[in-house]
């Protein structure tokens, strides 16, 4: 299958989740909206569950890319910081699914998911990955963490300024979260990330 036609299969099950618990989208309903048949849509993902791995998978990539955006649109360390942490309330508030593998927290609506690995036979290799381990949010700490490691500390960087920066980011990262949990007013959770990572030992 063409990745356009697994895209347009993957944006059907999302607009499908939007308005109906993940328990009550259908297999062929997704491959309608599609355009294609409902044998086309279990070759690519081969089952329900695939789909919604598929399309977890897809969503937690898409949050990591925009965090990298973020980090790339400033030159500072701390609004490189403040604009992932930004990113990160935003992108959770309008996305159920990025919300769920941030916190954890897996409503009744949302597919019910183990995040280990399941045994995949699929012949297509973004479904093989899928079919791998889905991230936890001790994962997505790490992962942006150590993105934004590749910004702020980069080849050379002494180990002793290497750790330091490591606990800024995670900082970071965890201020985020905890305003996903807790919401704050719009760019707050930039002002808190600022503010913590410029006094006492966590100065960046």
């Amino acid at each position: 299958m063409m990745p356009a036609a697994r895209e347009s299969l993957l944006d059907a099950a999302y607009m499908a989740l939007a308005r109906r618990p993940w328990s009550g989208v259908r297999m062929v309903d997704v491959a309608a909206v599609a355009g294609v048949s409902r044998q086309t849509l279990y070759n690519e993902f081969g089952s329900k569950d695939g789909l919604a791995r598929a399309l977890v998978r897809r969503e937690a990539d898409a949050y990591l890319s925009g965090v990298d955006r973020a980090l790339a649109s400033h030159v500072e360390p701390r609004e490189r910081l403040a604009a992932a942490a930004e990113w990160t309330v935003v992108a959770a508030r309008g996305n159920v699914l990025v919300r769920a593998v941030l916190t954890g927290c897996w409503s009744e609506r949302l597919p019910s998911l183990t995040l280990s690995a399941v045994p995949s036979s699929s012949a297509v290799p973004a479904q093989r990955r899928a079919d791998g381990p889905l991230p936890s949010p001790s994962d997505v700490v790490g992962l942006v963490r150590d993105r934004a490691m590749a910004y702020l500390a980069p080849a050379g960087t002494s180990r002793y300024e290497a750790v330091e920066v490591a606990g800024a980011c995670e900082v970071a990262v965890r201020l985020a979260l905890s305003c996903v949990v807790a919401p704050v007013g719009e760019g707050a959770v930039g002002q808190l990330v600022r503010e913590a990572l410029g006094s006492g030992a966590l100065r960046l």
